[in-house]
């Protein structure tokens, strides 16, 4: 049985059609992003790692050296480029408890402003990150690629997400506009 949203759901995210993302069975390449590809592709290569790790490990008997910590790093990757996904959908977690009980324009207002705070963590997030990989001069232990490499990837997960984040605080203008004119 599927579940109904009812109408502060749809105040809390306007840019959310619930009904329709669960009735279209049909898979269309426009409906993901980039982001959604290269997490799908990053994705692939951890299981590929992983299931390579576990053959080593528990069937030959003698574990690959360089599996586990580019399992590690690919963990990561799949981490922040998700997240970028997320904040595109607005999937991210948040407390709904208050929005229930307040009007629509209120949740809707606090919804923006909770959106725009994020836009600013996440520039802050990127600015700090880029300043890490610029300062990382190491080696990664059993692979030989520089670790800032895994600094610069989430740097710019940050900034794409940063670059979501206003697209949907710039969706969320127009949808209220549109609704009040």
């Amino acid at each position: 049985m599927q579940n109904k949203p009812d109408e502060l759901d749809n105040a809390v995210d306007p840019m959310i059609d619930f009904e329709s993302a669960f009735d279209s069975e049909e898979f269309h390449f426009s409906d993901y992003a980039a982001e959604d590809y290269v997490a799908l592709v990053v994705f692939w290569m951890l299981i590929f790692v992983v299931s390579l790790q576990f053959f080593t490990r528990y069937v030959l008997g003698d574990s690959t050296t360089w599996t586990e910590e580019v399992a590690r790093y690919l963990l990561v990757v799949v981490g922040f480029v998700g997240s970028v996904l997320a904040v595109r959908k607005g999937t991210h977690i948040m407390v709904e408890f208050f929005y229930r009980y307040m009007p629509p324009w209120l949740s809707r207002l606090f919804a923006g402003l909770c959106e725009t705070v994020s836009i600013g963590f996440y520039l802050a997030m990127a600015w700090i990150t880029y300043k890490l990989a610029d300062r990382t001069a190491s080696m990664m232990v059993s692979v030989d690629l520089p670790k800032s490499l895994l600094y610069f990837i989430v740097c710019a997960s940050f900034v794409m997400m940063a670059l979501r984040g206003i697209q949907r605080v710039y969706l969320r203008i127009r949808a209220a506009r549109q609704e009040g004119g």
